[in-house]
């Protein structure tokens, strides 16, 4: 057992990168309920292991490949026993900065796995070309052109969608 200062350092440190954590789960399984599962799985693990890296950017990779590897390992047995994936709820609200939130989240979502990956990592939780690489298992390089083909693709997709803002009215105050 841990001494009580070692357990809330351990919890604190996986506090601080959950909300984060959960987003790169959600992205790579589209199902927020399973995105919930997997985290709490690789928390699990996290909170079990027998040693953790000291350094905070080598925490946060060894934590991603944690809940990646526990992903793939499900996604792996998922095709074996041939089940499917329920849809991803998404938020309608009708704000123009909720309206470029979906936008862009539908894009995402339309980008295959590899490039959706890279964009979560990169793009959304900040990591470097060489954390995601490490993360991923493939080099630098790789991570860098699946990024700039994934924003190209965005930017394509984002660009024939029909929705566009309305110009706003501005009501006189009575």
């Amino acid at each position: 057992m841990w001494r009580d200062g070692r357990k809330s350092t351990r919890n604190a440190r996986l506090e601080r990168e959950w909300t984060r954590l959960f987003r790169y789960a959600c992205a790579l399984t589209r199902d927020r309920e399973r995105a919930g599962d997997a985290a709490q799985e690789a928390a699990l693990r996290v909170l079990s292991a027998k040693s953790e890296p000291a350094d905070d950017v080598a925490y946060r990779r060894w934590l991603y490949c944690i809940l990646r590897n526990l992903l793939v390992d499900q996604s792996r047995r998922q095709a074996r026993e041939a089940g499917g994936e329920a849809p991803e709820p998404i938020d309608w609200r009708v704000a123009e900065r909720a309206l470029n939130a979906i936008t862009v989240r539908q894009a995402l979502e339309q980008l295959p796995l590899a490039m959706k990956e890279v964009v979560v990592l990169v793009d959304l939780d900040g990591f470097s070309y060489a954390e995601a690489a490490a993360i991923i298992g493939v080099p630098t390089g790789t991570v860098m052109s699946r990024l700039a083909r994934a924003r190209a693709a965005m930017l394509a997709i984002i660009g024939e969608t029909n929705i566009r803002m309305l110009p706003q009215r501005h009501v006189a105050a009575r």
